[in-house]
């Protein structure tokens, strides 16, 4: 049935919009960027295979596990580090070069992984390809929210977050097979593939062009974007909404003191942080690791390549759920089921540790219970954070938004990741389980509070429902 509706929204492309523009041109644009988004997603879960393939090869490095346990640290402080950067450099030199931009630190960190051999030398990779999430998170979601239409948006804008999940499942796969420099030679092509792509075909985005006072470009953009000669219409209509919302004043104070900005930030920071705080970050460093402590009939390695695939796979699923319910719906019942199957992977953990009872015929239950999580999560967890940061913010005030939003991602990454950890050595496997299960839960109420219905909606339109409270 997955495989019937994926057939469908693939030759919707050749289909007319409602306004006699084509789509392809649009789809096309979002499949380019996800080039990128599987690079990161590739760097974002690098340290779960490589970590312990790196402190077991002592012919090549002399690395303990203990070193290992930093990779991740220095990764969203890179992360928090570049978004300082990439918020003004994005307002200088526009969306498309801004986009160009992402290929540099990846093209770097694989690099590194090519010639390094010891701790500082992957610190300062893990830090560089922070840079690279900083700017994907900073840079796609904005370009695909401007250069759709709302049709397009639906369903295609969840392609790029599939990405990064099946970027996870490859690095995965290849951490079973290669070593790290196998693995950096294999992966350094894509970057530059991502890079000669979008600078070859895909055009500025229209709303940064009308911004910037070049019309006729951006008129060009349009044409490009919808394959039809006379889009007057949707032009005005554009140029109408920018020019609204860029005589808003856009000043930092202006994010907490306008209640569109208000809304917009605390509905961003809200789904940021929930979908941190749900274990998501930790489960993709630490794969292997809570696989080996579980224990059970496959080896780590092989339970982390179940457990990323079925991340992927799912995720893509999902796509048709979120565009059909909605993205506060699907949030909202995405939220509430992962916290029960939290709950009872921490139960779980919590009778092996104390051995309250003999759980030797379960030993399949971790990784039962993760993959459903994973169904669970994809619901809408693992797509409406990152659909909705191309959609809230308006145009005077998009670039701070989005910077703030990226920081506050790094920032729930780390300290995500560095809780499992602690607790984990100090309390016990099931305490960073329980934990998660207990934001979940608290944010289950609060999507209904915070979290606005963007579904079908074009950017002025949200900026219109967000004046007023969530209802």
């Amino acid at each position: 049935m997955t495989g019937d509706k994926l057939k469908s929204h693939m030759e919707s492309g050749n289909q007319i919009d409602q306004n006699g523009g084509k789509q392809w041109p649009q789809i096309l644009a979002i499949l380019i960027l996800s080039i990128g988004c599987f690079t990161t997603g590739i760097q974002f879960s690098w340290s779960s295979p490589f970590s312990l393939v790196i402190v077991q090869d002592k012919e090549n490095y002399n690395i303990t596990e203990a070193d290992t346990e930093l990779f991740m640290l220095f990764q969203p402080i890179g992360m928090i580090v570049m978004t300082i950067f990439v918020v003004p450099i994005s307002d200088l030199i526009g969306r498309k070069k801004s986009l160009l931009l992402i290929a540099l630190p990846h093209i770097l960190t694989w690099t590194i992984g090519i010639v390094g051999t010891s701790k500082w030398e992957f610190y300062i990779s893990r830090f560089i390809a922070g840079f690279g999430d900083a700017a994907v998170f900073s840079c796609i979601p904005p370009y695909v929210g401007e250069i759709t239409t709302p049709s397009v948006r639906n369903f295609w804008a969840n392609v790029p977050t599939f990405f990064v999940y099946i970027g996870g499942f490859a690095i995965t796969t290849l951490g079973s097979y290669f070593n790290v420099r196998t693995t950096a030679y294999i992966c350094i092509g894509l970057p530059i593939a991502y890079f000669i792509l979008v600078l070859v075909l895909l055009p500025e985005s229209p709303y940064q062009l009308i911004k910037e006072g070049k019309l006729e470009e951006a008129k060009r953009s349009i044409q490009w974007l919808q394959r039809k000669e006379d889009v007057n219409q949707e032009f005005f209509s554009m140029k109408a909404d920018v020019e609204r919302q860029i005589s808003e004043s856009g000043t930092w104070c202006d994010m907490v003191r306008i209640p569109t900005n208000r809304n917009a930030l605390k509905a961003g920071v809200f789904v940021r942080l929930s979908q941190q705080f749900c274990g998501i970050s930790t489960f993709a460093t630490y794969t292997q690791t809570i696989f080996q402590k579980a224990g059970g009939n496959l080896s780590p390695q092989g339970s982390s390549m179940i457990f990323t695939g079925v991340v992927a796979v799912f995720n893509i699923a999902a796509t048709f759920f979120v565009a059909r319910m909605g993205r506060r719906t699907s949030y909202f019942y995405s939220l509430l089921l992962s916290a029960m199957v939290l709950l009872g992977i921490s139960i779980y953990f919590f009778i092996e540790q104390f051995q309250l009872a003999n759980l030797e015929k379960l030993n399949w239950f971790p990784l039962a219970a993760l993959i459903t999580f994973v169904i669970t999560y994809s619901l809408g967890l693992g797509l409406v954070p990152t659909l909705m940061l191309g959609e809230l913010f308006s145009a005077s005030i998009k670039s701070k938004g989005l910077g703030i939003l990226v920081c506050v991602f790094g920032i729930g990454v780390m300290v995500s990741i560095n809780l499992f950890h602690v607790m984990t050595a100090y309390v016990g496997l099931y305490s960073p389980f329980l934990l998660y299960a207990i934001c979940c839960f608290i944010s289950t109420f609060l999507t209904l509070r915070w979290v606005p219905e963007t579904k079908g909606k074009t950017l002025e339109e949200i900026q219109q429902s967000l004046k007023s409270p969530v209802k």
